[in-house]
């Protein structure tokens, strides 16, 4: 086991898993964190389920053998999906492993008050079924509807939120008939943290809306409590690491983080 004052790892195939960076520096900052988004390969969405395991297991031993991390998060739906059994497996009783899908999942169903719910998310993680499939086994009884929303992502990374483009595409997203009478909705992508105080509106706040970057920040800390590994001290600052590097792209990820931060080029072997 790695000492408490260690890093935590984090990695996404692009940034919109800087929006789980930005939540758990909000909620632990105390903790240093080592960001890895593998930009040479986005999007996974369209790659077989074999490839993302090995660019996940390759990204998680660059965080673990050369940054020394304490934990890993997943911050990707579709690298959960595809690769998180394989690292908890390979990493267990070494460092704890935590996705993004299965802390969404257990703050829904433990939620009484939510009967039935609505999932938004790339096509990719709809048409895995995998927030359907654990819902249907983990609650039986509850209803849900999921919709792909595949323009969100891009609208968001190109920085069109919050305006009357956004207004748009989301009321054509959000008026799907079945969500008319949903007690909750999941925002099961990484950037759709982005946009939540918009879905909000729309729904007059009177839907119930699961952040993933929030969920995953609060399992975060429950888990590290648990095994003793919180940070009393900071020992180093915040590094983000990237496969491909544009200035474009190191300039959008303010949107994501929150405020700009310098990303350092780093090719994996």
């Amino acid at each position: 086991m790695l000492p408490a004052n260690s890093p935590i790892g984090i990695f996404d195939s692009g940034i919109g898993g800087l929006t789980v960076a930005a939540a758990i520096h909000k909620l632990l900052p105390e903790e240093q964190l080592i960001y890895f988004g593998d930009t040479a390969h986005v999007p996974y969405g369209d790659k077989s389920e074999e490839l993302i395991r090995t660019y996940a297991e390759r990204i998680t031993n660059f965080l673990l053998n050369e940054k020394k991390c304490k934990a890993i998060v997943i911050a990707c739906n579709t690298a959960s999906a595809a690769a998180y059994s394989l690292l908890r497996d390979r990493y267990k009783g070494a460092v704890p492993v935590i996705n993004v899908i299965d802390p969404m999942i257990e703050a829904v169903i433990a939620d009484d008050e939510i009967k039935s719910v609505g999932i938004i998310a790339t096509k990719t993680t709809i048409s895995s079924g995998v927030y359907q499939e654990k819902f249907s086994r983990r609650k039986p009884s509850l209803i849900y509807h999921a919709l792909p929303t595949p323009l969100l992502a891009g609208m968001i990374e190109e920085g069109f939120y919050n305006n009357n483009i956004s207004t748009a595409i989301l009321e054509q997203y959000l008026s799907y008939p079945p969500f008319q009478d949903i007690d909750g909705l999941v925002l099961a992508c990484t950037h759709y943290p982005l946009i939540k105080n918009e879905i909000n509106t729309y729904f007059n706040g009177k839907v119930k809306l699961f952040d993933s970057a929030q969920v995953v920040a609060a399992r975060l800390q429950w888990i590290l409590q648990k095994e003793n590994l919180l940070s009393e001290k900071r020992c180093g600052n915040n590094h983000f690491y990237v496969s491909d590097f544009t200035e474009s792209f190191e300039h959008s990820t303010h949107i994501f983080f929150g405020h700009q931060v310098q990303l350092q080029h780093i090719t994996l072997s």
